[in-house]
């Protein structure tokens, strides 16, 4: 006899009675009237489940379709296995690589075809369509991990073995889809008739894998929007993580197993960061004697390093004989009456018309003339902008330095000749990969930076910060990168080792999120990514490292 339950479920806010084993998709089909949407996954206690998850005890259930981060991830995951199995149905002797999110897609290549060409492109896109046509079922399993890492070495998967081997887990997951074994880092949708929405495009020597477009039309896939400069930052970190043989964490975690190369990892990552921003000072010191670079702008999205890339910059422009004059963009808010709100009805401070943008160009405009402007202060505490007698003046050999989260921004400058500026996008263009089909997003590596610096300067719990991520994230897609393209200059803010450090510091901080709350989800995945990462001790880190921002132990001052 077939014990009943009872579940909740969110969805309906009713108690429900269901079988023993029975699956989150057979509860759903006799829900399906109740409830007003398609669900792609649950979360099931405040986890996320895919729909083949068997429920044998009481469970609070939500299902949640792909307009959710989690079901995002979900059909991006899903779909790339898709990818995965097209590419070997067609090349069994060749490799995907998908290697990191580019123009509202994944850029992938294949190991051993420098350039795809159309014909290769729409070849695969054809496969996959009759892959998903034929709604063949993603079957999960469980075994003991050493039989799983036998099963990738049979198949000639090395990334995967690495990474299982450095792994302290007894058991490992992986899925079948019709013969073609993969692992992904979280579940799968239960078939591949839930992809019908997707596009493969040809990309650079690459293709682009776009999904549907999660932020409009969920019907259609997303455009792919050109973003040249920023495709070459990553290309150009991939470059160097192939130089020093770590593409990936498996190769990473081995480096970390012998210690002896941790400390020269660490040295040279540090090093190419100096050398690029080293680069940038020179490429402003050179437009400024050519009678331009007057204001160096220094823009990027939350938790990328923004202030110490600008710090580090002033030291290599002083070098170089240039003095920079700092200016604080929050001196220039409006008063706090003349805020705008957002949608909740909150002071909106990311706004640009937080700002008094005519005030600014016109002591902008006046600084870049020679004159001496008097200097805004804003006072927090009242939410008035006050002169408490403060001048600027640019001397010879003299420029404007200031960073924020506008600066890429044309309208926040909208009166500065093009020539008298040089603008600088700051992020963190992580380009470790999980594995040969799961990268790390860079939204997660500023995430964790956040959540360990929030902590340590401001006492802010883990669980606030996942609470205000999504307002963030909103804040960066409408105000930064839009304008990310405009940048002169870009600086990949990630460093290669950064994650092994940062999970000393992040994994306790995410184990105290409580379980009854729905930002559980996102902590338990976020620990069960950090998983994946043998520990750096951060002794290494010198203090000068952008990453110290976040950690502390900076020499420099904030």
């Amino acid at each position: 006899m077939v014990d009943t339950i009872q579940i909740f479920c969110k969805n309906t806010g009713n108690y429900v009675d269901v079988r023993g084993g029975e699956t989150l998709l057979e509860i759903y089909e006799r829900l399906k009237n109740e409830i007003p949407l398609r669900p792609i996954c649950a979360h099931v206690n405040n986890k996320t489940e895919g729909l083949t998850y068997p429920v044998f005890k009481p469970k609070v259930v939500d299902f949640i379709d792909e307009k959710t981060p989690s079901g995002q991830r979900m059909y991006v995951r899903s779909l790339c296995m898709v990818l995965a199995k097209a590419v070997r149905d067609l090349f069994p002797d060749d490799g995907l690589r998908i290697e990191h999110s580019i123009s509202k897609g994944y850029f992938c290549s294949l190991k051993r075809q420098e350039e795809l060409v159309e014909e290769t492109v729409a070849a695969i896109r054809r496969r996959m369509e009759e892959i998903i046509s034929s709604d063949m079922p993603f079957v999960r399993h469980v075994k003991l991990a050493s039989d799983v890492t036998e099963m990738f070495r049979q198949e000639g998967m090395s990334d995967k073995v690495q990474l299982l081997e450095t792994s302290s887990e007894l058991y490992a997951a992986y899925y079948c889809l019709d013969g073609f074994i993969d692992s992904y880092y979280g579940d799968l949708v239960p078939s591949t008739g839930y992809l019908r929405v997707f596009d493969l495009q040809k990309y650079k020597n690459g293709m682009l894998l776009l999904p549907p477009d999660f932020a409009g039309d969920c019907r259609v896939p997303a455009k792919m929007i050109p973003q040249e400069k920023l495709f070459k930052a990553f290309t150009d970190y991939i470059r160097f993580n192939g130089i020093v043989g770590v593409s990936n964490v498996g190769e990473l975690n081995k480096i970390v197993e012998k210690r002896s190369n941790v400390d020269m990892l660490i040295n040279v990552a540090e090093t190419l960061h100096d050398k690029i921003i080293g680069r940038i000072a020179d490429e402003i010191t050179e437009r400024y004697h050519e009678g331009g670079a007057r204001v160096v702008l220094v823009a990027g999205p939350s938790s990328s390093g923004k202030t110490t890339t600008t710090k580090r910059l002033s030291i290599h422009l002083l070098a170089n004989l240039i003095k920079p004059q700092m200016i604080s963009l929050d001196n220039y808010f409006v008063d706090r009456e003349h805020t705008p709100r957002d949608e909740h009805g909150e002071y909106d401070y990311e706004s640009l018309y937080a700002l008094d943008i005519e005030q600014f160009n016109k002591d902008l405009n006046a600084l870049i003339r020679g004159e001496k402007v008097a200097m805004p202060t804003y006072d927090f505490a009242t939410g008035k902008r006050v002169y408490k007698g403060d001048t600027l003046q640019l001397t010879d050999n003299s420029i404007l330095l200031m960073e924020g989260i506008h600066g890429l921004n044309p309208e926040l400058t909208k009166s500065i000749p093009e020539k008298q500026k040089f603008k600088v996008y700051v992020s963190a263009l992580t380009t470790l990969s999980i594995d040969d089909h799961n990268w790390v997003p860079t939204t997660d590596n500023r995430l964790l930076r956040r959540i360990i610096r929030d902590y340590k300067y401001r006492g802010i719990s883990a669980l606030d910060t996942i609470t205000r991520w999504p307002s963030v994230r909103r804040g960066e897609e409408k105000w930064i990168f839009p304008y990310q393209e405009n940048a002169d200059a870009m600086f990949n803010s990630s460093l290669i080792f950064e994650l092994g450090v940062m999970k000393d510091f992040a994994e306790p901080l995410l184990k105290k999120v409580p379980h009854n709350v729905p930002e559980y989800a996102e902590a338990h995945r976020l620990l069960n990514f950090l998983g994946c990462f043998r520990e750096i001790g951060n002794r290494q880190v010198p203090s000068t490292s952008l990453l110290r921002e976040f950690l502390g132990g900076s020499s420099f001052k904030y």
